[in-house]
């Protein structure tokens, strides 16, 4: 496999026998990854549809597997790239190691000129954490859907508007699960930056702001991101909504990596004695401070 471009190591809380029956089961896969999926070891390993980049038909092409790996070429908008699961025994969890090779340059997904093949890596940190949900017998993160230009999800987390807010708009808490430098002035007009404001020192500002209930980001571009809480038989139910782009080239990249902070979200306030699911995350291209980063 070439030196990959995307790096993703997980603890799941699962045997490994487990992990590996969810990565080749068909009728799971169409649970946690993708809306279609075919899988017949040693012969084909794939899957399709309106969750998949690029995903009207398969395109992946099967170059390994045993019982710890698994590794296929997946032709995404016509380019090809090469894809890598691991499994490690962890005690009585396991340590799941993905890599893909291949992929467009950063510069390239955040210039939104890489379309459905830029959103790859996120829809691998999307997928891998509703791996370990779909594991745990938890309710799964919305799935991007690929085929339409509305970015809306909804879910619902066990705590409190108060809480959930204060953990959207708090510098300490979103570094605890997004695992990444974020500074934030939490008001209206404030500046919101992924990397701290010396990597971003006014590009995102807070169009927005009502304390536990709902704020909207306003990017360079006109990209418009929101959230809407409201309390929910004990919990809160809260609505993410991206807007304000161009309807043919929707942002799909960045939305994925948005749903799986919210798959982090849900956890961090979910799960007792929670800790970051993530051992690391290295993205080529990514500037220090950006990538999420949970090395063991």
């Amino acid at each position: 496999m070439h030196e990959p471009d995307f790096l993703l190591r997980a603890t799941i809380a699962a045997p490994a026998k487990a992990v590996y029956e969810a990565l080749t089961d068909p009728a799971a896969l169409r649970v946690w990854l993708a809306e279609h999926a075919e899988v017949e070891l040693p012969a084909r390993y794939a899957f399709w549809g309106r969750f998949t980049p690029d995903g009207a038909e398969p395109h992946q092409r099967l170059l390994h597997a045993d019982e710890r790996t698994i590794s296929f070429a997946w032709t995404v908008e016509g380019h090809e790239t090469t894809v890598e699961f691991q499994l490690d025994e962890d005690g009585d969890g396991t340590v799941l190691t993905l890599s893909q090779a291949d992929l467009p340059s950063f510069e390239d997904v955040l210039a939104d000129r890489a379309g459905a093949f830029g959103a790859t890596s996120t829809f691998w940190s999307l997928a891998v954490a509703n791996l370990a949900d779909y594991l745990a017998g938890r309710p799964l993160t919305p799935m991007v859907d690929f085929t339409s230009p509305e970015l809306r999800a909804e879910v619902v987390i066990d705590a409190t508007p108060e809480a959930v807010f204060d953990s959207l708009v708090n510098p300490g808490q979103v570094g605890r699960w997004m695992g990444a430098k974020v500074d934030i002035e939490p008001w209206a007009g404030g500046r919101y930056a992924m990397g701290g404001f010396d990597l971003d020192p006014g590009g995102i500002t807070f169009a927005e702001f009502e304390p536990g209930r709902k704020a909207t980001l306003r990017f360079a571009d006109g990209l418009l991101s929101s959230w809407e809480l409201e309390g929910s038989a004990g919990g809160t139910r809260i609505t993410f909504v991206q807007s304000g782009f161009d309807a043919t080239n929707p942002p799909y990249p960045g939305w994925a990596g948005w749903l799986s902070g919210v798959a982090d979200l849900r956890a961090f306030h979910e799960l007792p004695g929670w800790r970051p699911g993530w051992r690391k995350m290295a993205i080529a291209g990514v500037p220090a401070g950006f990538e999420p980063d949970h090395e063991a």
